[in-house]
Parts: structure tokens; C-alpha cells; sequence
């Protein structure tokens, strides 16, 4: 008897805990494109030009060499120093975007405090890859 009870009792918070997922329901596209664009600026701000050339989506690379990338983060990126703070600004999903094909979108932009650089907005532009990864297309700092 304690043994079923026990069987009973795991089933209901199983089927609760089952029940409280998915309440929380499947993630959006910004909040996907979002935990993707950290991870992707995480290697950007430790210095990891090439391996975040890897990571972008196909279209970025057959936009930017790798050589040209890596330099561009030299002369663009490293000078600003570490990373102070960065805040999200705002998350935006579209289907479309100027100069770019049809597809899934999220332009994601932060407030960015850098060591050299107090007040700087950063842009990533996220795309849904053909693999069902969230991917940066483009990225820009002003």
C-alpha cells in the first residue's frame, strides 16, 4: 500500500512539474535570438575574433572574410577595452529587413559601457539559420 502511495505521488508531481513547463510555454524568437547574441558576444569580448566569425550565420560569412573580420575587431572592437556593463535595450523580431532576404529576424540592441568608451549602443542582428540556430548576420557600434 505505501508503495502505491508513493507511485501515486511521484505520477501528480511529475504531471505537475510537466504542467508547470509548460505553462511557461515554448520560448519567442527574441528570447531565443537573445540567449544566442550573449553567447555570440561573449566571444567577442574576450577577444575571440575568429571563433565568433565561425559562429555567425553563412550570410555573414560570405559577407566578411574571416581575415577581414578579425582585423575589423582589431581596429573597431579592441580599442574600446573591456566590457563596464550592457544592458538590453530592446529585442525586435521581422521577416524582413532592408537589403536582406525574406526570413526570421531579431535586431537586438544594448546599452554598452566599455572601459574606454562610456555611453556606446551595440546592434546584433539575429537571423534563424537553416539549421534552426539563431545566428548574428551583423553587428554594428555606435
Amino acid at each position: 500500500m505505501k508503495v502505491m502511495a508513493m507511485m501515486v505521488f511521484s505520477l501528480v508531481v511529475m504531471a505537475m512539474g510537466t504542467r508547470a513547463a509548460s505553462a511557461a510555454g515554448p520560448q519567442k524568437p527574441e528570447e531565443l535570438a537573445q540567449k544566442s547574441g550573449e553567447v555570440w558576444l561573449a566571444l567577442v569580448d574576450a577577444g575571440k575574433s575568429a571563433e565568433s566569425w565561425d559562429e555567425a550565420a553563412a550570410y555573414f560569412r560570405n559577407a566578411v572574410t574571416k581575415e577581414k573580420w578579425i582585423n575589423a575587431m582589431k581596429s573597431v572592437r579592441e580599442p574600446l577595452g573591456t566590457v563596464k556593463s550592457r544592458k538590453l535595450q530592446s529585442a525586435k523580431y521581422s521577416t524582413t529587413l532592408p537589403g536582406a532576404p525574406d526570413g526570421e529576424y531579431v535586431v537586438l540592441k544594448y546599452d554598452t559601457s566599455f572601459e574606454k568608451k562610456d555611453s556606446a549602443v551595440e546592434t546584433i542582428t539575429m537571423a534563424l539559420d537553416k539549421d534552426g540556430k539563431w545566428r548574428v548576420v551583423g553587428y554594428y557600434i555606435r
